[in-house]
This record gives structure tokens, sequence and C-alpha cells, in this order.
């Protein structure tokens, strides 16, 4: 067989945060293909690698399952797929197990339940320099006799390890490993003779068919395999693992009674979170300043290479103008990102999840809704898809319908133009920014609770969570996660934005007046004219046209806000205080501020609310395999943002603020 060809199908399986994903992406790099299982939302993974010997082999990434006793979509597409009965999925010719080896014994059962399947099996024991690094000693040979399988040391995150498994890897695969346990006699018949009704009906795998079927009509059956898998693995770690001296350990515990102290560790956790609100302003000046020099450059460099007309407008003062005015925020996201990713590689956010999970109990959810809604903060979409982990099916659906409310970093672009015109220095800012995003996940937590009751009784799910030793900060890790999201962050800025910002221009522009007055080619063009159209419903929020327009325009992405605004008072040479300085200039026909810090907490309260995401809306159809729920949270959130704005408005003019 040539090596252009693929030899065999190998399976990636794992427990959740094992580095499953990590180590596929090392071993396929940019081979990669994804897609969805068909009659399911769960994403498939797939990619080509090269072994030193020259063989080239297909990977499956599947998805993470803590056991193949499914409790969650993931789950169940994994079952499915190693037992043979998943739609269109050929079974695979190997397995490559990724284990933790910081958290071994509680992984080693997925193993044990992957052998018992019938399937060739590599252990690839990922994190083995965190394990040392924590005083953990493993002997992978000891491993390897005891299971029966190779085990091979890696680190996903540095590589260290990855030929070595590659060479393991070796074709024709080794025989199945033999089952680990041996049951009564009477068991083992029922095996048997399940086994041999799946081959009868030319199941796909009749062992793995056969064990599912015996485990599934005897509860007793599975008892008695549990406990005798757990005995197996205890033994196991005794003669693979020699585990930490108390002073390593010890550490982390002391660490621990301050990060998880009742009081404590709220007040750890708020000093945090300020701090990074705090340095998104701070740290992000100087770069922002750079970028919007760098900005006023171009636009004057390209304005003077185009003689003046309808060309040069749409270059200078649409795509310029409109994609620049987004970009200029790169660097603030860039630092969310960083501080996220830094919390996560430290061991702090799984600490962070520990507190929030009595917060979640107390409005219907489970700490496994945390972690979903803290993606949201980055972006609603992975944030809604990472719900799939949630067992509980009215958990999962309350979850996604609040998520939106955790203000995203699209919404980052809104918040920084309006927060400078309110408040001056970077400490009120960053204690402003704060506030905001508190008030949208309060707000979603306290619908959650009205909200869960009403979607039926369910079951109290329970909640499991690893809580990893400290760490020093896996800085490459770090700057891959950050680099990954800043690049889909300007991607999106030079397409979707791109094509809005033309169509704004061409709003803003046509038709054309016969006065050279802007204020009045403002008023007479289409932008003029839908503001005209929609000013009533937006003056009592104490908007005027032209944040009615931008504000519709968002709801194809939230950052356009920002576009328009900025395309909407079309300044040859824009940058942001520029751009600030013209919005507290603002007056209205009488003369009054437009900018008041009133009116920007109108605009604050309606884009913390407001769902302006239609990609978010086509999501959640896809997640909820539902237009009604899609279309129902879009329509909500839409008229609550509206109530929202309006209140805070109107009762802070009776209470006589500006």
């Amino acid at each position: 067989m040539s090596n252009s060809s693929i030899e065999a199908r190998i399976v990636l399986v794992g427990n959740p945060n094992a580095g499953k994903t990590t180590l596929f992406n090392t071993l396929t790099g940019q081979n990669q293909k994804v897609g969805n299982y068909t009659g399911a939302t769960v994403s498939r993974k797939s990619g080509t690698f090269f072994t030193p010997h020259g063989h080239r082999f297909e990977l499956i990434d599947l998805p993470g399952a803590y056991s193949l006793d499914p409790n969650s979509p993931d789950e169940e597409i994994t079952r499915n797929v190693l037992i043979g009965n998943q739609e269109d999925e050929e079974t695979p010719n190997l397995v490559l197990c990724v284990l933790d080896a910081t958290h071994l014994e509680r992984h080693l059962y997925l193993l044990i339940q992957v052998i018992d399947l019938g399937y060739p099996v590599v252990v690839a024991l990922n994190k083995t320099d965190s394990a040392e690094s924590q005083g953990l000693r493993l002997d992978p040979t000891a491993l390897s006799e005891k299971f029966g399988v190779p085990f091979i040391t890696i680190s996903a995150m540095t590589e260290r390890g990855i030929t070595q498994l590659k060479q393991a890897l070796r074709h024709p695969f080794p025989s199945p490993p033999v089952r680990l346990w041996k049951g009564p006699a009477e068991l083992e018949e029922a095996i048997k003779q399940s086994t041999k009704l799946a081959e009868a009906n030319r199941e796909n795998n009749p062992a793995a068919s056969g064990l599912m079927a015996v485990l599934k009509d005897n509860p007793e059956a599975k008892e008695f395999i549990q406990k005798t898998r757990f005995e197996y693995i205890h033994r196991a770690v005794e003669v693979g693992l020699q585990r930490p001296n108390d002073e390593l350990l010890a550490l982390t515990d002391r660490i621990d009674a301050q990060t998880l102290h009742p009081v404590k560790g709220w007040c750890i956790f708020t000093i945090l979170m300020i701090t990074v609100f705090w340095s998104i302003f701070k740290f992000a000046e100087m770069p922002m300043g750079l970028i919007e020099q760098g900005q006023e450059t171009l636009q004057g460099w390209v304005g003077g290479l185009i003689g003046e007309g309808d060309f040069q407008s749409l270059i200078v003062d649409g795509i310029i103008a409109g994609v620049g005015g987004v970009l200029v925020f790169l660097p603030q996201i860039i630092l969310l990102f960083f501080f996220i990713s830094l919390l996560e590689s430290t061991g702090y956010m799984a600490r962070a999840a520990y507190l929030m999970d009595g917060v979640m109990n107390k409005v219907g959810l489970s700490g496994k809704s945390f972690l979903p809604l803290l993606s949201g903060y980055a972006c609603a979409i992975p944030g809604i898809m990472a719900t799939r982990t949630i067992p509980n099916n009215k958990e999962r659906l309350a979850t996604i319908l609040i998520l939106p409310w955790t203000s995203c970093t699209a919404r980052l672009p809104v918040y920084t133009l309006i927060i400078p015109l309110m408040f001056a220095g970077a400490l009120q800012q960053g204690l402003a920014l704060f506030g905001i995003y508190a008030l949208g996940t309060i707000t979603a937590l306290l619908a959650a609770k009205i909200l869960k009751p009403r979607l039926g009784k369910t079951e109290p799910s329970q909640f499991l969570l690893e809580l990893p030793t400290y760490q020093r900060p896996q800085w490459r890790h770090i700057l891959q996660q950050v680099s990954e999201r800043a690049f889909a962050f300007i991607k999106k800025a030079g397409t979707v934005i791109l094509g809005l910002s033309i169509i704004l221009w061409f709003l803003e522009t046509y038709p054309k007046s016969d006065s050279d007055d802007p204020i009045v080619q403002q008023a007479e063009s289409f932008n003029g004219q839908i503001g005209e159209i929609i000013e009533p419903v937006v003056a009592p929020l104490g908007w005027d046209t032209r944040m009615g327009t931008a504000m519709i325009a968002s709801f194809a992405a939230r950052e356009v806000f920002r576009s328009s605004i900025a395309i909407s008072y079309a300044t040859d040479e824009e940058d942001g205080k520029e751009m600030r300085d013209k919005l507290s200039a603002s007056t209205r026909s009488d003369g009054t501020a437009l900018y008041t810090p009133l009116v920007g907490l109108s605009v604050i309260v309606f884009f913390i609310y407001a769902l302006q995401c239609l990609p978010t809306t086509v999501i959640v159809r896809r997640e909820t395999d539902s237009w009604n729920w899609a279309l129902g949270q879009l329509a909500g959130m839409t008229i609550f943002a509206y109530l929202a704005a309006l209140l805070v408005y109107q009762i802070g003019k009776l209470l006589g603020y500006s």
C-alpha cells in the first residue's frame, strides 16, 4: 500500500481535560477536518499523520468521556463509535487512550472499559512532566505488564515523547489484549451467549456489543464488574505509581485553605477579577494608541494615493475606519484571553468553578454549567457547544438560554467606547467593566432560577470536578490559545465586519444630498431615513437616530456598533481619542449634550442584555434542534434589553440625572 493512502483508523479516547485534543493537534498538525456526526450536534474531528515507519493513519478525536456508561451526548457518541453502532462511522483498527498522569487512578477506569471491547490499545500517559513536578513517580513498564498494553510517557504540550508514541503505533497492530477480569461461571456464560447473538446479528463489534448487552440487562452483573475493575486498578496503581511526599501535597492544601475558604476565597476571587478588568484598560492603552496612529497614517497615505470622490471615501471612511475602529480593541481582547488562559494554566480556574458550584445550586443548576458560562465570556458560540457535557437535558437547555448574558468579547468594543465617556481613571473604568460583567452574570443566574422550574422537573445532577495541584503557567500553551483566539477575532474583522462596513458606508453615502453640510447628508442618506423611522422607538432610551441605526446594524455582529458610530460621524483621520472627543461634544437639536452618563448607561444596559449575534441564534437552533427556542431567545432577550434600558433612562431622568 502506498504512503499516500490511509492504512488504518485510530480513535483517540480519554477523559475531558486529559490533553486529548492537544495531542490530536500535535499529531495531525494542519491535516484536520471538522464536521458533525450524522444525526447529532457533536463535532467530529479527524486528521492524518505519518509514523517514523512511513505508515499513514487517520486519527479521529472522539469526544471526552469519563466512562462508556454515557451521561451526556458526547459520551454516548464515544460509546457508540467504539461498539460499532454510530451511523456512517467505521469501527477503528486501534484505540489510542490518553490518560492524565496527574490523576492516573481515576482515568484508568476508562482504559479498562476500552480493553474490554477487544481492540488493540496503546496508552499515551500524558502530562508526565506535571506529574513529576508534583512528586509523582510513574513506572510505565510495570503498568504495561499489568494492563497488557504499551504505556508511552508523553507531554502533548511540550511534545515530549511524541516520537516514541508514533514508533509504538506499528502496523500491523498487535493482537487485542485479554480482558483483565473474570466473572463467575454464570456471568461468563451470559457474556459468551450474548456475544454469539451479536455475531449472528452481524454487529460491527460482537464482543463489545455482547458485553454491553449483559451490563444493560443485568444490574447485579454491572455492579460486580465495576467493583472488580476498581479493585484491579487499585492493585495496578500500587505497583506502577509512587505518590509524592506530604510536603508537596501540603503546599496545594495550604493555598486551597485560602482560595476555597467561604469568605477569603470569595475575596480573592473578587480581587483577581477586578485586577483583570483594571489591567484590560491600563495595559492596553499603549498598543491601542499605536494601532490608532497606524490607522491614521494608513488613512492619510491611502487618501493621498486616491483622488477625492466616492471611491476614496469608501476606502478611507468606510473600510479603513470601519475595520480599524474594531481592530483597535484587539489589545484589550488579547489581554482578556491571556488572563483567562493564565488562570486555567495555574490551576486556579478549577477553584473558581468550585466556588461557583454553591451559587449555581441555589439557582437550580450544577457546577457543570459554570464552565460553559465561563466560555461565554470569550464567545457565546463555544460556550453553548460546551453545554453538551451537561447530562441533564433541562439543565442544558436552561444554560443555553441564559448563556448570552455572560458578556462576550464582542461587546468589549462597545463597553470600551462608552465607559471612558463616563469615567476618567483606569481604576474607575476597570470597576465599571467589572460591574458590567457582574450584572450580566447575576441576571443570568436569576433568570436560571426562574426558568429552570418551568422547563419541567428533573433529578439534581452531581458535579464532578478535578482540583489539580497548583503549577507554574505553561506559557507555550497560553500563547497558543491567545494567538488562536486573536486570529479568530482578526478573521472576523476582515470578513463579517469588512462587509458590514462597506454596507454601512453605502447607507451613509447614498442618496447624495445637494448640500455640502455633512449633517444634512447624514439626515438624507438611507441610514438617516432608517434612523428617522426607528427614532420614536429609541428616543425613550435617550438615543438619537445614529445610535438607533448603529444598534440595528449590530444585530449581525455587536462590534459593528462601534464601526457604525465611527462612519456616522465621518472624520477623515479617526482615532479613539478623537472619536470620544467628538461624541462628548455631540448635542441634540435643542443644544443639550447627547452622550451623557445616563445615555451611556442606557446603551451599556441594552448591550448587556440584547442577543445581537445572529450566528449565536443559528448555533442555538442547531444545539436545541428547535427554531422556537432559538427565535424565542432572540426575541425575549431583545425585548428584555429594551425594557431594561428604558427603565434605566426614564428612572434616571425622574431622579434628576442627565
